[in-house]
């Protein structure tokens, strides 16, 4: 395994537990709602959402730390902040300190976002940038999956506290992660734009096998040298990139994804599946997802960013409306199940594979830390409307909820449109090429 691949797997772990962590919320859902006796608003704006809004924070405020003490220190503190979370989630007394602790984790995520991405995309090449970065999402997904995976497994393992074990178990992969993140090097972009030092970042330049390091060193400074000659406002500036990193974002949430992930369970307990039934199917689901983004990291460096999103927006409407189809025309568990499996394999291979690293890419390097919690604190920020009108919007269409899948539909036509007619390709493109390549 090269340097960069070894680097990027160990950044890209922070992913695992973005996965891990958002989605193990699932398997807890229901017992802690039956357990605290909260209503439908309670429970989306707390028990569920918390720890999305802590997520909005930390995607908006994680540049800052990214920028100011670097990207490494950054992913350390973020270790640290997942393994609170886990701890004080499984052992939280009420609904408030387990809302705490979640949020706690959501700082976590969100930062993760920021810090993940951006560090792989400034200690990769041009030519596997795509499929590197990408492992963070690789990651996201096997962290669902094992979450999916780990609630089946724990149903039943210790009755009415089945659920503190299924939070509380995150803490063993975010130790690892802890520890494992300390013996990456620092990003050499960074270490250019940030810390001046160009020794430093030659030594890690060299480490990553690039063939001109000097070449290399100078395209860094060159770039910061139109930087600062600039003097327009950040919004004029950045403006295409700003707006380029909003709409994927906001498209990405709007497909409905976060809102079948978090409620895989309750969505197929209304098609008739029982409770343990709909757990064992979110594990299939999981693993459709974490087979799909193998895709789709495989194809981002060869067919580029922008085409595996129109494949993915076009498998988004057919699936979505299969979805909806089989609510409306009471087809059955069985076709439901189909359906997302459907519509889960063409997020993976489109939105999924390809949003952390447009995002981390379109930016150029003493902005990137900021346009990343742009990007990702848009992403953030639907992800926890969502989740907060989640159960409110399930309680309203819980006889037959296809309206909310013809709505998610109908959003993956106007991402389709994105990407065809204002989407840029970024494949085999350097980071500073692609700020000529954007105009700024």
């Amino acid at each position: 395994m090269s340097n960069q691949s070894m680097w990027s797997f160990t950044a890209s772990l922070a992913g695992f537990l973005f996965g891990f962590d958002t989605v193990v919320i699932s398997g807890a859902n229901l017992p802690i709602k039956e357990l605290w006796h909260t209503s439908p608003w309670f429970h989306g704006a707390f028990i569920m959402s918390m720890a999305l809004w802590g997520t909005v924070l930390g995607s908006l405020l994680g540049g800052i730390p990214s920028q100011r003490i670097g990207r490494k220190k950054t992913l350390i503190w973020i270790g640290a902040l997942y393994f609170i979370s886990a701890i004080g989630s499984g052992l939280a007394p009420d609904p408030y300190s387990f809302s705490f602790f979640r949020f706690i984790g959501g700082l976590g995520v969100g930062a993760s976002t920021v810090a993940g991405p951006m560090y792989i995309s400034e200690i990769s090449t041009a030519k596997n940038r795509g499929r590197l970065v990408a492992l963070y999402q690789f990651n996201l997904v096997l962290g669902i999956l094992i979450a999916f995976f780990s609630n089946y497994l724990l149903k039943g393992f210790d009755g009415a506290n089945d659920w503190r074990w299924m939070m509380g178990v995150e803490g063993l992969p975010a130790a690892i992660y802890f520890v494992s993140v300390f013996f990456i090097p620092k990003s050499p972009r960074w270490l250019v734009t940030e810390k001046h030092d160009k020794e430093a970042a030659r030594k890690v330049l060299v480490k990553m096998g690039v063939e001109n390091v000097e070449a290399e060193l100078q395209q860094i400074e060159d770039a910061e040298n139109i930087e600062e000659k600039q003097e327009e406002s950040i919004f004029v500036k950045y403006r295409k990139p700003l707006l380029l990193a909003f709409l994927i974002a906001f498209f990405n949430q709007l497909s409905g994804i976060n809102f079948v992930l978090y409620y895989a369970p309750e969505i197929l307990e209304i098609a008739g599946l029982a409770a343990k039934e709909s757990l064992f199917n979110s594990i299939a689901i999981g693993g459709v997802n974490l087979i799909f983004t193998f895709v789709g990291i495989n194809l981002i460096d060869r067919i580029g960013r922008r085409q595996l999103l129109i494949i993915g927006s076009i498998g988004y409407i057919l699936s979505l409306l299969m979805i909806a189809f089989s609510f409306y025309s009471g087809l059955g568990a069985g076709a439901l199940l189909v359906s997302i499996m459907a519509f889960i394999a063409s997020h993976a291979v489109g939105q999924g594979a390809i949003i952390w690293v447009f995002i981390a890419e379109i930016f150029p390097n003493h902005a990137r830390a900021y346009g990343t919690s742009w990007g990702t604190g848009t992403h953030w920020v639907f992800a926890a409307l969502i989740t907060l009108l989640g159960p409110v919007v399930i309680d309203i269409f819980k006889e037959n909820p296809w309206p909310i899948f013809l709505v998610f539909a109908v959003m993956m036509v106007f991402q389709l449109l994105f990407a065809l007619f204002m989407m840029p390709e970024t494949k085999g493109v350097s980071l500073e090429d692609i700020q000529k390549k954007l105009g700024m």
